[in-house]
């Protein structure tokens, strides 16, 4: 799904339409999703998986206070390259959490690349890469979100082109501004913008207006 900037007009100058969010995992054992609700935040990714051996043991109680708060969710898995395959990882993560329904408050599980390369070759990690989103798809019609840094991308699949009809951008990048993204992306859907947030994790803005953030929770 191609998710566009909207434009709109304020006191004479041109903004860009956003809306905020935030991520976490069991580092932030305590989270007051209805005040980061009553704040603006309007969406919130949480740690579901790593490999095919890890659940995050927050996860579940992460989500149903997100859901209670009325935030739209979805569940991350953090890729393990090195140990098992694209496609038993995704397997794992759609087995504990990390699954679509059209239910309309329910984000693409998103695959959170970062770290090393994991001794893999350019071309061996979009394979792996490409294993993993294609099995996703597979199960629930969907392709996650792909979380990445400009370096990462660079370094591990040599600036890859091969997502950007097809995986959202959720792009990584501590600055005031989102820069070009990598890999050919015209833009990124969502950008973690800061490793602090007021309310636990990270903080995180979509790029669209909310009826835009919706649309990509209910495909």
């Amino acid at each position: 799904m191609r998710l566009f900037v909207t434009t709109v007009l304020s006191l004479g100058s041109v903004a860009i339409a956003a809306v905020p969010g935030f991520d976490i995992s069991h580092y932030q054992s305590s989270v007051d999703f209805a005040a980061a609700y009553g704040s603006g935040a309007r969406f919130v990714i949480i740690k579901a998986t790593e490999g095919t051996t890890y659940i995050d043991p927050s996860f579940s109680s992460h989500y149903s206070g997100a859901t209670s708060a009325g935030l739209i969710r979805g569940g991350y898995h953090f890729a393990h390259p090195d140990s098992s395959s694209g496609v038993d990882q995704a397997k794992y993560f759609l087995a504990h959490g990390g699954g679509w329904s059209k239910d309309g408050i329910t984000l693409p599980g998103m695959l959170d690349l970062e770290g090393d390369c994991a001794g893999l070759s350019a071309s061996a990690m979009v394979s792996w890469i490409k294993d993993f989103s294609d099995t996703y798809y597979g199960s629930t019609g969907r392709y996650p979100l792909l979380y990445t840094n400009p370096s990462w991308w660079s370094s591990c699949t040599g600036g890859s082109n091969a997502f950007i009809n097809t995986n959202p951008l959720v792009l990584a990048r501590y600055s005031s501004s989102a820069g070009t993204p990598p890999g050919g992306w015209p833009y990124y859907t969502i950008w973690q913008f800061n490793d602090a947030y007021q309310y636990g994790g990270d903080s995180d803005t979509f790029n669209g207006e909310f009826s835009s953030l919706q649309k990509l929770a209910s495909g």
